[in-house]
């Protein structure tokens, strides 16, 4: 009987203890020696080079994130996990558990705010249009009656629908099922138009047959703040991701990790983004917040 009652103590402290843990992250880490952080495999600020390999601007630095977050909790070692996230799976993956840190392309806005909890701003993403040089397209004004592309699960038209100055502007929408194929239909003159965030479009752009016959023109359709999330109600967390952020910032290293993956030849085609750092990102760098989409407007 004393087993039995020895079990079930056992068992309510162990769930106590999962529960505590539940929102100190940093508990779970300590207890664990493991961090495991949320990729994504194919994206402007991070992806794939397959293997389990993973790589980008937000990659590296969220793996110097954890770095910091190891000292911090003085363990000799710390096992850094890779979780590939996807759009539909990325908050609940963050919510449960499975995800500790997700670095990947997530636009922090209020509606996100309800489910997690957000890192300050470390790129600020702006949705553009790309068109082939010789198109004659400059801005929003010269859409009116061509087709425009854009990918499956973005909301980028709807953007440029709400812009003030698509008012009165008839065009054709097509959707492509990802990033490639999007741009692939403006690369074969099946669209005159792709719409989608610049860090995507220049990528696309750099590993075009052809990039000289493609630009980025026109206004910012809208601005979004992208930042690494993390569980709700956990300060200490949050804090020791937006210590490792500033410091990062203050030494210079985020800057020059910006340049090694948007200004440098990158893996796998050894081809250059061409993205110089943003007058919004050089901003959020150098007053470090967690303000959502809705506090930014596009100009």
């Amino acid at each position: 009987m004393k087993k039995h009652l020895l079990a079930a103590a056992i068992t309510v402290l162990a769930a106590g203890s999962v529960f505590a843990q539940a929102n100190d992250t940093l508990a779970k880490i300590k207890s664990s020696d493991a961090i495991t952080l949320g990729v994504r495999e194919s994206s402007g600020l991070g992806y794939t080079l397959g293997n389990g390999k993973y790589v980008g601007f937000h990659t590296e630095m969220a793996e110097r994130i954890a770095q910091d977050i190891q000292k911090q909790l003085g363990l000799a070692k710390m096992e850094v996990k890779y979780q590939p996230v996807t759009s539909q799976n990325r908050i609940p993956l963050v919510q449960n558990g499975t995800v500790d840190l997700e670095c990947g392309s997530t636009t922090n806005n209020m509606a996100r705010q309800k489910d997690a909890a957000f890192a300050y701003t470390t790129y600020v993403e702006e949705v553009r249009i790309a068109v082939n040089a010789k198109s004659g397209i400059t801005g929003i004004k010269d859409l009116n009656g061509k087709t425009i592309v854009t990918t499956t699960g973005t909301t980028s038209v709807q953007t440029l629908r709400k812009n003030k100055r698509a008012d009165g502007l008839t065009f054709k929408e097509v959707m492509g099922k990802d990033h490639a194929d999007s741009f692939l239909m403006l690369e074969t003159g099946r669209a005159d138009a792709f719409i989608m965030d610049g860090s995507i479009l220049a990528a696309n752009i750099s590993k075009a047959k052809n990039p000289k016959d493609f630009k980025i023109v026109g206004e910012v359709l809208s601005v979004e703040p992208i930042a690494c999330m993390l569980r709700k109600d956990d300060p200490a967390f949050k804090k020791a991701v937006d210590d490792s952020i500033v410091r990062q910032i203050k030494d210079g290293s985020l800057a020059k990790l910006y340049d090694k993956w948007f200004m440098q030849p990158i893996p796998p085609n050894n081809v250059k983004i061409g993205l110089p750092l943003s007058e919004a990102t050089k901003e959020a760098w150098a007053h470090p917040n967690d303000k959502p989409m809705e506090a930014y407007e596009a100009k």
